[in-house]
């Protein structure tokens, strides 16, 4: 699946399409495609698109606030960005293998935005594969997509011969589970609310599994609302009373903390159990209250035992907060039985345990973070990821490691099983070597056929990789192609065989089908082909668009480096350099410098749609994954909290300095977007250099971490990133007036009066991550002092700004915005 490369929310790790986002890949910096400058391609840009959009007639009424030019500038670029935009996305794929064992069956689980409907559309394509020799493959598509209207999450059953389709509530309507078969629908059965609420299908409590039988499926759903006071015109009315009672209503209650950022009224994660022949339903028992399940699986089974479940925990005191991004939440791995038994005359069958003392086993008592737990196809061992390094350091995202437990088959002996590390944190890497762990998720059924290695997608440097790691020797091989620039994602495995994407900014995705080329070598080597699909389609303009475009990684030289910094951040930091090479003059085109959130994400050298748009409309980008990024290691990233506001923005300055130096940008047409720490970043730059920039795109930036601390679902982060590792001891509720003092030093409010760059601002109403008023303040600061500001407020998002329509309006209004200002 191609990630979104802007990846500037807020604080925290992730996808491109989330801030935080967590990319992977390799640093090696091959040359570029073509040559690397190119001069402004703008007026040729703006007169193509002006002959394709022309109309007869003129225009009698001009939009409030725009004029003749800015109404041209709108209807011609909104244009073009529907035709990126409208790219579709890969979300899952899985591979089923038929009984004959000919060939393979793959199905595809795809979205694209519905920008009238405000919603993704998702939809399902299949093919068939067949190997007509071991270098060659054949992907068969079916002739069209099937259109998944309403449905939350499909999952497919172990032996691929049943697809469990889940579709969520409106309002107080039950959740919908679908059993189908090859041909038909098998079992429907209708979950009421008073059960339990939504099924989680988030990515990160999500969890849906099917045991090995497929008689029962586990999952995570919102536990039930708990009961409410009833009032009527007498006051209280004991008893409640019936939804259809017109002469009362049901008070509020108590209110309850909840995960923060787009978890916002979503009730408690809890785990339960139905049986896929009776549509019978249990939560099961014996989980404590205080602690939220997610990523469930079925433990192996042994014959005339109870089937346990293992799960993620997180616990929580007297607060929750934010947990999207933010893998520094302790969490922990945990075993529970199944609420059934089994009877020689009814088979396996649900019942009622409530009076049952039902033990919960913590596996993972001496680490603090455990999650994403996958059991070997033969059931010896339990793999598992460690965000410990987070958990430890406070940093919101930090060095994964992986971890492995042999599994014992007395079910006494799990609490005191020994975690064994298969891949230890990675401090600082050796030029060429594995950086560190950065996952964002496993295969659902990552393992090759040997049982033992498995394949995963990390971020290495500024790319993203594929892994082969065999979790008994502890050997990890880079897979995927080491002399490419590209990113790489593994979708699903065919046997031995690996479906993966790949693409780069100036690529769109495109699907690989690798396979080992030599077995007998201890480094086996991998060969990847290319797979004809029709699922990245997209228009002859947007392929003539992106034809001229090229990128390289380049490594940018720390700048003024001292005694006091550790070798890791020591090293060259990256950038992600994309430019055209149809060179019309000597001049450069303009250069946007595009900065992530986090701070602790990064920036990979995937197909991002929104970036690839404002390169075709005639702008050179510069990607900068300063240090404290993701995939360089970790004294790299752990260098960063404490010195936000001084050592990134140092990194960034010296970043624009590269590559003015190497002829590839022009020093007075210099814009910044960022989105996040992104923005926190740019808001940082155009005050800290008032005169390097033309103008300024934030998306819900962080402007003052005083104002912040007080309103936002992540408190705690506001202490680390200013104060350093110790701000994680120091972290309150209430902070004392020297440590806001603290934090208004380290923000960009306190270089205000410097600031004179035109700034547009995009801000979601709904965030709880950055509060809107953050940007507001700022904004109305700014506009105070004269400085030219457009400020657009999306009333129903989030910090993420990703509804299809919010999203379109936001990158829309950016490139209208710029070209005003860098022509």
């Amino acid at each position: 699946m191609a990630r979104e490369l802007f990846v500037t929310p807020s604080c925290w790790r992730v996808n491109f399409n989330h801030y935080f986002p967590r990319p992977r890949f390799s640093p090696l910096i091959s040359p570029p495609r073509h040559t690397l400058c190119a001069p402004s391609s703008i007026s040729r840009f703006s007169a193509s698109l002006a002959m394709d959009d022309s109309k007869a007639g003129s225009i009698k009424e001009m939009p409030l606030g725009l004029d003749t030019t800015m109404e041209e500038e709108y209807a011609s670029q909104s244009k073009l960005l529907q035709e990126f935009i409208s790219i579709s996305n890969i979300d899952k794929a899985w591979i089923f293998k038929p009984d004959d064992g000919t060939g393979s069956q793959a199905m595809f689980s795809l979205s694209q935005p519905n920008i009238l409907a405000n919603k993704r559309r998702k939809f399902i394509v299949s093919s068939y594969i067949s190997n007509e020799s071991k270098s060659s493959v054949n992907f068969r598509w079916t002739p069209f997509p099937i259109e998944m209207a309403g449905v939350s999450t499909i999952v497919p059953s172990p032996s691929g011969s049943k697809l469990l389709v889940i579709r969520n509530p409106e309002n107080e309507s039950p959740s919908k589970f679908e059993i189908w078969g090859p041909s038909q629908l098998e079992k429907e059965f209708h979950i009421p609310q008073s059960v339990h609420g939504s099924v989680y299908a988030d990515g990160w409590f999500e969890g849906v599994s099917w045991n090995f039988d497929e008689t029962l499926i586990a999952y995570v759903a919102e536990e039930p609302s708990p009961s409410k006071p009833t009032f009527n015109d007498l006051g209280y009315k004991k008893g409640g009373s019936t939804e259809k009672d017109c002469g009362s209503w049901k008070g509020q209650g108590e209110w309850e903390e909840d995960w923060g950022e787009t978890y916002a009224g979503k009730r408690q994660p809890a785990l339960f159990v139905i049986n896929t022949n009776s549509g019978e339903v249990q939560a099961v028992k014996g989980i404590e209250k205080s602690l939220s399940v997610g990523q469930v699986v079925w433990a192996p089974s042994t014959k005339g035992a109870h089937q346990y479940l293992v799960f993620v925990g997180w616990s929580y005191d007297t607060r929750k907060l934010g947990i999207k991004y933010c893998y520094n939440r302790p969490c922990a791995l945990y075993a529970v039985r199944a609420p059934l038994y089994e009877s020689e005359t009814k088979g396996l069958e649900l019942k009622d345990s409530s009076t049952e003392d039902v033990p919960v086993f913590n596996l993972t008592q001496q680490i603090t973070s455990a999650f994403f737990p996958r059991f070997s196809p033969d059931g010896k061992f339990l793999v598992f990821l460690s965000a410990r390094s987070s958990v430890d350091s406070g940093a919101h995202s930090a060095t994964d490691s992986l971890h492995r437990i042999d599994w014992p088959t007395d079910v006494k002996l799990w609490p005191s099983a020994k975690i064994v590390d298969v891949i230890p944190v990675v401090m600082c890497a050796e030029d060429g070597c594995l950086p560190g762990l950065y996952c964002s998720s496993f295969l659902s059924n990552p393992w090759l056929l040997d049982g033992c290695t498995m394949i995963i997608s990390s971020i290495w440097s500024s790319s993203q990789v594929i892994l082969s790691v065999n979790v008994l020797s502890g050997e990890v091989l880079r897979i995927s192609p080491a002399d490419s620039n590209f990113s790489w994602n593994v979708l699903t495995l065919d046997g031995d065989n690996i479906v993966a994407v790949s693409s780069s900014p100036v690529d769109v995705p495109q699907i690989k089908y690798g396979y080992i080329v030599e077995e007998a070598t201890k480094a086996a080597a991998w060969s990847w082909l290319d797979v004809p699909s029709p699922i990245f389609k997209c228009s002859e303009k947007v392929i003539s668009l992106l034809s001229p475009l090229q990128f390289s990684i380049m490594k940018i030289p720390v700048k003024d480096v001292s005694d006091s910094l550790t070798k890791g951040a020591s090293k060259p930091f990256e950038a992600i350099f994309v430019s055209s090479c149809c060179k019309e003059s000597d001049a450069c085109n303009p250069l946007i410098v595009v900065l992530h959130g986090g701070p602790h994400s990064v920036s990979i050298s995937s197909f991002s749609k929104s970036l690839a748009f404002l390169s075709s409309i005639g702008y050179n980008l510069l990607i900068v994954n300063y240090r404290g990024s993701l995939g360089f290691g970790e004294e790299a990233l752990q260098s960063l909290p404490g010195k936000v506001g001084s050592q990134d923005v140092s990194d960034v300055l010296t970043a624009i300095d590269h590559v003015i130096d190497k002829g590839l940008a022009s020093p007075s047409k210099i814009a910044v977007l960022g989105g996040s720490h992104g923005g926190f970043l740019s808001t940082h730059l155009i005050g800290q250099a008032p005169d390097k920039f033309v103008a300024a795109a934030v998306r819900n930036p962080v402007c003052n971490l005083a104002l912040m601390v007080g309103t936002t679902d992540i408190p705690d982060w506001c202490y680390v990133e200013a104060c350093g590792s110790k701000g994680k001891e120091n972290f309150t509720e209430a902070p004392p007036a020297e440590l806001l003092t603290l934090f208004h030093s380290k923000s960009p409010i306190s270089h205000l009066s410097k600031v004179k760059t035109p700034t547009i601002f995009l801000l979601g109403a709904q965030d709880l991550r950055v509060p809107v008023s953050n940007g507001l303040q700022y904004a109305r600061a700014l506009r105070e002092k004269g400085v030219e500001v457009k400020v657009i407020v999306f009333p129903n998002d989030v910090h993420g700004i990703e509804r299809p329509q919010s999203h379109f309006e936001s990158f829309l209004n950016i490139g209208v915005w710029f070209r005003k200002y860098c022509k």
